[in-house]
């Protein structure tokens, strides 16, 4: 299997410097290449037959120039195709809908550049260490100072990057392990459709991702340690002091940039929390020997992160109260919980696992009764309580919605018209799935009916 793996890096100042200089050609040429794009496009778009369009290439050598650039001379050849050539990889994967179109990238702390075998060479010292060797034998910046901490095998190719005045190098491997036993999303479909309800009843969890509860695994929750909401509350204080010295600093200044520096410091400490957090949740709910299924949601987090619309009185003509503050402070939560990250994680780690994770429509999770899948707003009688109308069931409402997950998906796997979509997610097509569909509308008009009624009687 291919595995990645990274490693810190402490160049010296002179390392640093030219290191910095390899990055900023980089960046040229990468630069270039959308210009020339931009300006391509633009004249066949006015001068050209309709259906006309510039060709795509990944040349670079008509941007070296002794008088234009003539600092390009002193970076290595092979790091400014490099460069050429991952914008033209890019261009490839936007044309065939994968990605966005490559755009300009802006001179900044955060940047990498990618070196072929021709620019790196790992040596074996007599004492069994491993010294890595940076550059070609003309222009190199000598042996590059690693600590390895744990086995790998040599690479084709690696990635030196600098984030916060940090540097790592990463790269990918073979590490040996046969994949051949190891089982597909659609293979693992193939074999649960076979079983019982009560047998998948026994070992499938459903997962809800929540603000006040970040992750409900069935009756289990993970939430951040006392420590790490802390550290997290300190670090969003120090930002908020930050925020305001740096609103009064001149701009360009060298202040600001140490400020700047320093934000970018603690933002970068809040994400490693978080990334620590999302790797030990999924860690223990994989090692579960009980757990062989897992369901998450399938959440549409830049949908709901979305700002509120500004709306305009008809009458007075005057703006309204759209709720904008309660609201980007809904989205802040919702975004320092990883949720998306937390997916990722339990992906790959079930798949080497052998286990299987499947996604499900998440429409009324949070208004579904588990229990008799009685479905109307008013089950949810706040954000922790959840009391059914037609049944009387309590319990906490995330709780309720991960068992609500849980049994979806077990209906979806034993229906015969369930699909399984790219991402992942079963889609209900066959009859049994129509049948569900049209009883749960059914329970929301007669939730709804129901209320009406409530209503009425109250007033009366």
């Amino acid at each position: 299997m291919i595995a990645g793996i990274s490693f810190k890096s402490s160049p010296t100042k002179a390392q640093k410097i030219v290191i910095g200089q390899w990055l900023g050609c980089a960046r040229f040429i990468w630069n270039a290449k959308c210009d020339e794009d931009t300006y391509l496009s633009q004249f066949a778009r006015r001068y050209l037959p309709i259906g006309t369009y510039p060709p795509i290439n990944q040349t670079f050598s008509q941007y070296k120039s002794e008088e234009l650039s003539p600092w390009l001379s002193d970076c290595p050849s092979q790091i400014l195709r490099n460069s050429a050539v991952n914008w033209h990889k890019t261009y490839q994967n936007f044309l065939k809908g994968r990605c966005n179109k490559p755009r300009r990238k802006k001179k900044s702390d955060r940047a990498s550049i990618y070196l072929t075998r021709e620019l790196f060479q790992f040596e074996t010292c007599a004492d069994g260490n491993i010294r890595l060797f940076i550059g070609s034998k003309r222009n190199n910046i000598g042996y590059l100072a690693i600590k390895f901490h744990g086995p790998f095998q040599k690479p084709n190719s690696l990635t030196i990057s600098r984030k916060n005045g940090k540097y790592r190098f990463s790269f990918c491997y073979d590490d040996g392990i046969n994949s051949d036993g190891l089982c597909s999303a659609q293979e693992h479909l193939d074999h649960l459709k076979t079983l019982e309800k009560e047998d998948l009843e026994k070992f499938t969890i459903g997962i809800d991702r929540g603000v006040v509860r970040p992750v409900q695994a069935g009756s289990k929750v993970f939430d951040f340690s006392k420590e790490q909401k802390r550290k997290k509350q300190g670090k969003e204080k120090y930002i908020k002091r930050m925020q305001k010295r740096l609103s009064k600093q001149k701009k360009h200044s060298q202040r600001r940039k140490r400020t700047k520096e320093k934000l970018s410091k603690s933002y970068e400490k809040i994400a490693n929390i978080r990334k620590d957090f999302c790797h030990k949740t999924s860690r223990a709910i994989v090692d579960d020997e009980n757990v062989k299924v897992i369901i998450l949601e399938s959440l549409k987090t830049s949908n709901m992160t979305k700002k509120p619309k500004a709306k305009i009185d008809e009458k007075t003509g005057r703006w309204q109260k759209n709720n904008r503050r309660a609201k980007a402070s809904l989205n802040r939560s919702i975004l320092d919980k990883g949720w998306h990250q937390l997916e990722a994680f339990l992906k790959y780690k079930s798949y080497w696992a052998g286990k299987a994770l499947f996604k499900v429509p998440a429409f009324y999770t949070s208004q579904e009764c588990a229990d008799c899948g009685h479905t109307h707003p008013n089950n949810r009688k706040s954000q922790e309580l959840f009391v059914c109308d037609c049944c009387g069931y309590s319990g906490n409402a995330d709780h309720n919605a991960a068992e609500v997950i849980k049994k979806r998906a077990i209906n979806l796997i034993l229906d015969s018209g369930t699909e399984l979509s790219e991402s992942g997610e079963l889609l209900g097509k066959g009859r049994g799935a129509e049948r569900k569909t049209r009883g749960a509308i059914a329970n929301r008009a007669h939730g709804k009916e129901a209320s009406k009624k409530k209503e009425r009687a109250l007033v009366a």
